[in-house]
């Protein structure tokens, strides 16, 4: 029997965090979550499970409210890595879930990349 579209979507999430969770050594996950609409991302300390930053779309301080782009997704990866340098952050696993690594999540990991993030 063919597994659904979320299904799939679920296995490459799952697998994704596994392997970045197997890796971590203690260095937190930039985890990322697009829908159609918005793109949010977290900064996740896992040995605390506590969320030590995070950035969205859906901020209006950000200006971005509403925009479904590229360009409103680098100002997201731009805003979490200046947080995340605020709060003692400079090296992260990217957490891409079971997206695709490009358009707007591919935006948003180079854009906290030239922020600082080393990743």
């Amino acid at each position: 029997m063919a597994l659904s579209k979320r299904e799939l979507f679920q296995k490459r999430r799952l697998r994704n965090r596994n392997k970045i969770k197997a890796m971590a050594n203690g260095r937190p996950r930039l985890s990322v979550h697009r829908s159609n609409k918005n793109i949010s991302v977290q900064l996740i300390d896992d040995l605390q499970g506590v969320t030590l930053a995070s950035a969205s779309t859906l901020e209006p301080s950000l200006g971005v409210v509403g925009k479904n782009n590229v360009e409103a997704a680098a100002k997201v990866g731009a805003t979490i890595a200046e947080r995340a340098k605020a709060a003692g952050v400079e090296e992260v696993f990217f957490d891409r879930g079971g997206f695709l690594f490009h358009g707007r999540v591919k935006a948003l990991a180079d854009a906290a990349r030239e922020g600082g993030l080393k990743f």
